[in-house]
Formats: structure tokens, C-alpha cells, sequence
């Protein structure tokens, strides 16, 4: 009978402790996604919440910025670097139970680079000659001319892969082939994601994933210290983080993002035609101070549109040292001695709202005046991405290495510069790599001595997490938190 008890209680014990094992995660974001299509849109929180997670792509990002294979098991490049034979792997299916073959690949790419592509990043596929399904696991992809970078670009989030049948729903309800299934989302509230069963690949540790969406940073805070998060993603409230760091139920990962962080200008909008009007602001601005006052000192100046740890950076932010005198010298020389007015406006980050107020005040300082206005995500979209509406607006670029957009003219600050275009263009189909370095360091002066926009700084990502979950990427070499090896400590 004593046996018995005591055996019952063990075994309680025991099943007690394995319900009490934590299988899911909670992670706080500051921004929502305006919907849930990655290849129609040009909101990071998309891929934030999807990339890997739900969507996959022939390749894929790895946590330090390597391009390691996706749903393509290998490859094979041509002797003339025109043609990618991917043999994609087995057995992966759909959250639908359909099977994935090459004809989805074909789609994905054909729909992305087709003349009525709405992708955000349309230009990835601009190469693409032909996409051929040879048998159900085989792809082959004809470009143009050679493409150095051509694999890079196929792990971006704008290239993952979608079936044909859920195209018409993809927005609300995506279905992907990643080890994680949308569940639900209440919208204004959260995401949440449940693993995948059926996953080729390794499955994931945790069986529900919900991103909770907090975009004040006081109740980010709040939810923080509650515990009613265990993670905040780009925590949008530096001001807190010393605090975190001295408490031992949290860690804060203080790591690298690809996200240059700009004061971007109109250039086909007056007076910001003007260079010495851009060039003029430039040098208005105190990075520093911005860094220091919006970020508590987490960031790194940058003087071009390049990140600083990748090994082709360049130091220019000599270009646009601050000194008022000569942004107010240049404007006298413009033409404007009086300075002028325009728009300012700001997407919800806190370092475009914070920032936005410091850049205003040191505009003021030498005659410019802003007129602020704060957007809420798809306001900024509407009117300052696509609707080109702006004189000024802060944001960060987090797309990997993504220097390229200086030479797409329609992009939404509209620069037109057909030598950069050249040169870009050249370097798209270059395979040397000392040359490919030289060429982006070539790219990253012409805009900084152009001064097309501001560049602030580079942002740094600044998470806090729940000491016992093991697994959150410290960096963002793209736009993911990829929750596919997150587990709790036993």
C-alpha cells in the first residue's frame, strides 16, 4: 500500500511537471502587418511575423546572414552563370496537404516578376528570362545576363514560395509550407501561429507562437514586467533596457540589424531638386544627438546607405559633418537664405517619432521649418511610399544590403541618377568579388556625395526576452524573427 501511494504521487509529480513544460511563446511587436502576403508589400512586420516561420523560399537567411538552401535541397549554376537548376526536397507539403512541386515555383516566380507584379521588391526578378518546371522536384531558371547576387535574392521574404489556390486569400489567411500554420488573427491584437505536424524539415520546439501587437512603448513596458510577453522584438522603449538588464528574469540581446535608418527627401519634389538644398540639410542634422536623444545612445552613425559591419562599408559620414553655419551657407546659396517650409512625416517606430521631434527643432535652427504629421503604418504607405507624398520622412531600411533601391527611379524617394543605374546594373552580373566590393563601395559615395537623403544611423536591435527562452536571433540580418529553433530552458 505504501508502494502504491507513493508510487501514485511520483507519477503525479511527474505529470504535473510535464503540463507545467511551457511548449508556447508570446512576442510583443510594435507594429501589425497591414496584411499577410509578403510578396505584395513592402511592410517589414509582414515578414517579421511569416519569413520561415510560415513562408519559405528556395533559399533562406540563416541567423548570421549566410544564404543557406530553403526548400531547395541543391543546385546547379551553368558554366555561363544564366541558368539555376534547383532540385527542390521531398515530401514537402502545403498547411493545406497539398504537395509542393516545381509548377508552385514557377507560379511564385512568374507571378512575381509578371508586368502586373505588385511585389515590393519587383526588381529582385527583373533578371528572371524564364522559369521552367522540368519534372515535379526540378526548377530551372534562365536569366538574362549572369547574376552574382542571384541566390541572395532568392531568400528574401518578397521570394517565398505560394501555391496558385491560396493566392485569393493569402492576405487574411496565408498558407505556406514552414513549421509553423496560421492559426488566427485578431486584428488590432495578435497573430497567433501553431507547429506544423506534417513539416519536412526539422520541426519546431514549440507548439503555439502569438505575436502580440503593443505599439506604446509604456505598455510594452508594462507587458514586459507582467511577464504577459516573453519577448519584445526591437523593444520600441530604450529608456527601460538598464532596467531589464538588472532584472534577473529578463536578458536583453543588444544585437546588428540591416535597417539604415534615414531622414529620406523628395528629390523630384522642390526645393529638394535642388543638391544644395539636400546637401543643406545634410549637414543641419546632429546624428548624435538623435541617437543619443530618440535611441539612449543604441545606434551607429552612418554616412551612406550601407551597413557598417558588412565588409564593403565605407566611413563617409565626413560627407555631412554637422555644422549649421554651412547648412545655412548652403541655403543662402540655393536661393533660400530664409529657409522654407515643408512636411515631415512619420511612420509609428519609436525612432521616427522620437527623432522626427529632434530633426524638426535642429531644421528650425537653421530656417527650415516642418510641418509634422504621424502616420499610422498604412497611412505611411499609402502616402509616402507609394503616393510619393512627402517632402520628408524618416524610416529604416531593413532589407539585407539593400543599396540597390538608388537606382530604381520610381522608388518613393525618387532619385534619378543614370550613372548609379549603370553601375548597379554592372555589378548585378560581376562574380569577382574584389570587384563587386569596389563597385559597392563606388555606389555608397555617389549617393553620399549626392546627398539624396540623410543618413541617420544604423539601427540596432535591442531585444528583451525572458531569461529561461533559449533560441531568439540577437541580429536581424533580415526582416524575421524566425521562431523555428526557440525553445524554454528545462
Amino acid at each position: 500500500m505504501t508502494r502504491w501511494i507513493f508510487g501514485t504521487v511520483a507519477a503525479t509529480a511527474l505529470l504535473t511537471g510535464a503540463a507545467m513544460a511551457k511548449t508556447d511563446v508570446t512576442v510583443g511587436l510594435q507594429l501589425e502587418p497591414p496584411h499577410l502576403d509578403p510578396t505584395s508589400a513592402a511592410a517589414g512586420a509582414i515578414d517579421q511575423v511569416l519569413y520561415s516561420n510560415v513562408f519559405e523560399g528556395l533559399m533562406r537567411f540563416a541567423s548570421d546572414g549566410s544564404v543557406i538552401n530553403g526548400l531547395a535541397e541543391e543546385w546547379d549554376i551553368s558554366e555561363d552563370g544564366k541558368t539555376y537548376t534547383f532540385k527542390l526536397h521531398e515530401g514537402v507539403k502545403f498547411h493545406d496537404g497539398t504537395d509542393l512541386d516545381s509548377a508552385d515555383v514557377k507560379f511564385s516566380l512568374d507571378r512575381a516578376r509578371a508586368e502586373d507584379s505588385v511585389n515590393a521588391q519587383k526588381a529582385l526578378f527583373e533578371n528572371i528570362a524564364d522559369v521552367e518546371a522540368v519534372d515535379p522536384l526540378t526548377v530551372k531558371v534562365t536569366l538574362t545576363a549572369p547574376q552574382g547576387n542571384f541566390l541572395f535574392n532568392m531568400a528574401w521574404g518578397d521570394a517565398v514560395i505560394v501555391a496558385p489556390e491560396s493566392i485569393d486569400d493569402i492576405k487574411v489567411k496565408p498558407i505556406g509550407t514552414g513549421a509553423f500554420k496560421f492559426d488566427d488573427w485578431k486584428q488590432g491584437d495578435s497573430i497567433t501561429l501553431v507547429k506544423n505536424s506534417d513539416y519536412w524539415g526539422e520541426p519546431a520546439k514549440l507548439d503555439k507562437a502569438t505575436f502580440k501587437f503593443i505599439s506604446e512603448p509604456t505598455a510594452a513596458f508594462g507587458a514586459m514586467m507582467a511577464e504577459d510577453v516573453d519577448a519584445f522584438y526591437s523593444y520600441p522603449a530604450p529608456e527601460n533596457l538598464a532596467q531589464f538588464e538588472a532584472d534577473p528574469r529578463f536578458t536583453v540581446l543588444a544585437g546588428n540589424t540591416e535597417g539604415e535608418t534615414i531622414l529620406a527627401m523628395n528629390n523630384k519634389q522642390a526645393p529638394f531638386d535642388n543638391k544644395l538644398v539636400r546637401q543643406a540639410v545634410s549637414h543641419a542634422i546632429d546624428r548624435q544627438a538623435i541617437i543619443d536623444g530618440a535611441m539612449f545612445g543604441y545606434g551607429t552613425p552612418i554616412g551612406s546607405h550601407f551597413a557598417p559591419h558588412n565588409p564593403a562599408y565605407i566611413d563617409l559620414t565626413g560627407n555631412s559633418e554637422y555644422d549649421p553655419e554651412k547648412a545655412k551657407a548652403l541655403l543662402a546659396e540655393a536661393g533660400m537664405a530664409d529657409g522654407f517650409k515643408t512636411t515631415l512625416k512619420l511612420p509609428p517606430p519609436s525612432y521616427a517619432r522620437r527623432g522626427g521631434e529632434i530633426i524638426a527643432a535642429q531644421l528650425r535652427a537653421v530656417g527650415i521649418e516642418t510641418e509634422i504629421s504621424n502616420l499610422e503604418w498604412a497611412q505611411w504607405l499609402e502616402q509616402a511610399f507609394r503616393g510619393k507624398d512627402f517632402g520628408l520622412t524618416i524610416v529604416s531600411h531593413t532589407e539585407p544590403m539593400d543599396i540597390g533601391i538608388y537606382a530604381r527611379p520610381d522608388y518613393y524617394f525618387q532619385y534619378d541618377n543614370p550613372d548609379l543605374q549603370k553601375l548597379m546594373a554592372d555589378f548585378d552580373v560581376e562574380a569577382d568579388g574584389d570587384k563587386r566590393t569596389e563597385m559597392l563601395q563606388q555606389a555608397q559615395t555617389i549617393i553620399s556625395e549626392d546627398y539624396v537623403n540623410v543618413y541617420l544611423f544604423q539601427l540596432a536591435l535591442t531585444t528583451v526576452v525572458n531569461a529561461k527562452l533559449q533560441g531568439i536571433w540577437p541580429d536581424a540580418p533580415t526582416q524575421a524573427i524566425d521562431l523555428t529553433a526557440v525553445s524554454w530552458a528545462e
